[in-house]
């Protein structure tokens, strides 16, 4: 692993671009257990020009859940110049390398996906899975972990997942509070990528978190878990000091995904961006090229008052496309 020259990196938030936050925010707290934390309009200025639409009006809703927070973005209108947004394909995989998700653990899984049984009866939300699966004891990593995979009303994916005794934080395994167990909260973003070498170095030298031992699932279960044939993938956790990490997806042949439109923009329902603190961003903006990544703002900006307490910011693109807000 390359060495770190961004020390105690923390991810704040992650955030999608949604058709209507509204309704997307009635279904994460409503059936999902998330809080609304509140909401704010952006409208122009450096926050907008951070997020890559300078002359834009966006609406944020903010939801927690346990100590994660996610963003639901909404764009009211892109700004003069700018093309409208557009639905995510609806023949999307796991593995096209725009593919993202959120992580969603619950002390239940089985109670959970029951729970959501009548929205994915309805067409409200898309499985994915077939059902959910439990990993199978030959895989020493994931044994025991069940999950399921499903997508929200936009097409955003989403999985509950349930450690077994042993895995995950101690936080995992603490009782959920209320009647229906729902979520304790969000361990990772997963992203499909292209090549784990290049993405260990990149997340690693350039924003300092920790990429732990890869390891590699495969089988009847792991097809079953993300709605593809002859799965083999190789999983690679980020982590930072605290809090919620990062997960690469690398799937291997018969299912390389394709690449991420050179096009795809905020006002896009597949955009996704993680919001990521750092101490010092000198060092990320002069290492961003050569690890892979692109700068997509134009250098360090000054964020003056639009985002207390963050001073400057920078947007940047992980090596397959991946966008990243981070903040000093």
């Amino acid at each position: 692993m390359s060495p770190s020259i961004c020390p105690r990196p923390q991810i704040q938030s992650v955030a999608f671009t949604c058709r209507d936050a509204e309704r997307s925010a009635a279904f994460f707290c409503d059936s999902l257990g998330f809080t609304l934390l509140g909401q704010d309009c952006i409208q122009g200025g450096a926050e907008a020009a951070l997020l890559g639409l300078g002359q834009g009006q966006l609406r944020r809703l903010r939801l927690g859940v346990g100590q994660e927070r996610l963003d639901l973005l909404q764009v009211l209108d892109p700004g003069a110049g700018q093309r409208p947004g557009r639905a995510i394909p609806p023949e999307s995989r796991s593995c096209d390398l725009w593919f993202q998700h959120l992580c969603l653990v619950t002390p239940d899984l089985e109670t959970l996906h029951g729970h959501l049984q009548p929205l994915l009866a309805n067409g409200s939300l898309t499985a994915v899975s077939e059902a959910p699966q439990r990993l199978p004891d030959w895989n020493t990593a994931a044994a025991g972990i069940r999950a399921f995979k499903f997508r929200d009303a936009d097409g955003h994916n989403l999985e509950l997942l349930q450690f077994p005794a042993g895995k995950g934080d101690g936080r995992w395994h603490q009782p959920c509070p209320g009647p229906l167990p729902r979520l304790l909260g969000i361990d990772h973003s997963a992203i499909a990528i292209a090549d784990t070498a290049r993405s260990r170095a990149f997340y690693a030298a350039v924003l300092g978190l920790e990429a732990l031992p890869s390891g590699d699932n495969s089988g009847p279960e792991q097809d079953r878990l993300d709605g593809l044939r002859e799965t083999r993938v190789t999983i690679t956790p980020l982590r930072c000091p605290q809090g919620m990490g990062i997960e690469t997806l690398d799937y291997q042949p018969p299912n390389r995904g394709r690449p991420m439109p050179a096009d795809q923009a905020l006002q896009d329902l597949a955009h996704w961006h993680i919001r990521l603190a750092v101490s010092d961003l000198d060092p990320v903006a002069a290492q961003v090229a050569a690890y892979g990544g692109q700068l997509l703002s134009a250098g360090v900006l000054d964020l003056g008052e639009a985002l207390p307490p963050w001073q400057r910011g920078l947007r940047l693109a992980d090596p397959d496309g991946h966008e990243l807000i981070v903040l000093e």
